[in-house]
């Protein structure tokens, strides 16, 4: 068993707590639920079965954050190749923490601490199954570039401060097989997820009402191959 002594402990309730407010900043902004509502698969859950409940808790309202489902919510993320809920606020966290004089102390959590080393893996996970390519297209969206950029910011710091505090060259470099396997496994769906977005950019710019239900169609059977094809949804 490994002590935290209480200044290590203090310093992983700073870098929760700057991370939480980071986190909380992007739920409250203004085109958080819209984003999720237009932009993703969520509301598509509910079609595609894959969860033992609705895809939000009331169908008959617009959607609110208290609507939102675990498996639904974050499995939107994933499908974007963005993983939002796996490390968004962990980059700022980490940044502030390291610019204010903890670098060397956060190399030595990591290194040192246990508890610490597996979160920080576990959201390198999130950050190597990330695709933004994918979603580049809506840097040309009036309404979401700005909403996009963040969550892509965050995401480019989130990765670059992590591989400081590990030292490590690229994401995952001590987990070569997993690492690989999820490579393989993204080649693999990419296709599927290309065909999604398009489809998802049919029904939102309502170009083809004529098959509106085909568009739907594909939607949902993407959703199936990439789910299975991910094993989890972060």
């Amino acid at each position: 068993r490994t002590e935290i002594s209480k200044a290590r402990r203090a310093l992983i309730e700073e870098l929760s707590e700057l991370s939480f407010e980071k986190y909380k900043s992007l739920k409250e902004h203004p085109k958080f639920l819209p984003y999720l509502e237009r932009m993703t698969t969520l509301k598509f859950y509910s079609q595609a079965k894959v969860g033992s409940r609705p895809s939000k808790r009331n169908i008959s309202k617009k959607l609110s954050l208290s609507d939102l489902r675990a498996i639904s919510y974050v499995g939107s993320w994933a499908q974007l190749k963005q993983n939002i809920p796996g490390y968004f606020g962990l980059g700022t966290a980490l940044n502030k923490l390291a610019d204010s004089g903890h670098l060397n102390e956060l190399e030595d959590l990591y290194m040192e601490v246990p508890l610490f080393k597996t979160l920080i893996n576990n959201s390198m996970m999130s950050l190597t199954k990330c695709y933004f390519e994918l979603t580049s297209y809506m840097q040309s969206n009036p309404e979401f570039k700005e909403f996009w950029e963040i969550l892509y910011q965050e995401y480019l710091l989130s990765k670059e401060m992590i591989l400081k505090i590990t030292g490590m060259s690229t994401l995952m470099e001590g987990e070569q097989v997993s690492r690989k396997s999820i490579l393989i496994r993204d080649e693999i769906v990419r296709p599927l997820l290309l065909i999604q977005h398009y489809a998802l950019q049919m029904l939102n710019s309502g170009a083809d009402p004529d098959n509106h239900k085909v568009y739907e169609k594909l939607v949902v059977r993407s959703l199936y191959g990439n789910i299975n094809a991910s094993r989890n949804s972060s």
